[in-house]
């Protein structure tokens, strides 16, 4: 099974043709690059296999479960960050994590202070997120996408405002995350050197359009193209 089909999609907003005619069609545990300048659609797409938003035109289907505004479905093995993170600026790290996690309830305080140190922010740290960096604010963002162990992870521009040193290990982390648990995961970017690295195929995005470039790192499993 896809874990994500997008068939014949266009997306209009007023008279925009913000995505134009995308088909995608993405494997279960595959890592998936969109790189594309800003405006290109590449956080439109995420919003759309999200089910933040629908098409005006066109399928879309996670795990084989059809998006759809009239059943409101929405996936519960999602972790999304898309544009900034959305965070609780009066509350700590730990805190903002709490709170989250209580709507479905499926992990406990110690796996949450876990996901902090994976993301090298300190559980002990009881300051709130109003004072933190921008690196560490996104370092938030992407606990709170990947705390729950999500099966699809939708990521637009993780990396933003990450120092290198950063940027090497929250690559490593996605791998790691990918080889260990099958996770798959669709990257937006506009680095393309960065999602290069780990991507099994990465997709240039262009006025709404998508095309393939073969530069990504190939998924020595069997990879379904896109039609």
């Amino acid at each position: 099974m896809y874990a994500v089909e997008i068939r014949n999609v266009h997306k209009q907003l007023g008279k925009e043709m913000v995505l134009d005619d995308i088909n995608l069609t993405v494997s279960e545990g595959e890592i998936i690059g969109l790189i594309g300048h800003n405006g290109s659609g590449k956080t439109m797409l995420l919003r759309l296999i999200s089910g933040l938003i629908y098409p005006t035109q066109g399928e879309v289907k996670v795990f084989g479960k059809k998006m759809d505004q009239h059943n409101g479905y929405i996936p519960n093995d999602l972790g999304v960050l898309i544009e900034s993170p959305g965070l609780l600026s009066a509350y700590s790290a730990e805190k903002n994590l709490q709170l989250l996690a209580s709507i479905r309830g499926k992990i406990n305080k110690e796996e949450i202070r876990n996901t902090l140190k994976t993301v090298r922010l300190d559980p002990q740290n009881k300051k709130a997120v109003k004072t933190f960096s921008l690196g560490m604010r996104q370092k938030l963002g992407i606990a709170q996408a990947i705390m729950e162990k999500p099966k699809l992870l939708l990521l637009d521009e993780p990396t933003n405002s990450l120092d290198p040193e950063s940027v090497d290990h929250i690559l490593s982390l996605f791998k790691q995350m990918n080889e260990r648990d099958q996770t798959t995961i669709i990257l937006a970017s506009h680095h393309h050197d960065e999602i290069g690295q780990i991507c099994h195929r990465v997709f240039q995005m262009k006025q709404g359009r998508l095309q393939e470039n073969t530069s990504g790192q190939k998924s020595t499993a069997s990879v379904q193209e896109s039609h």
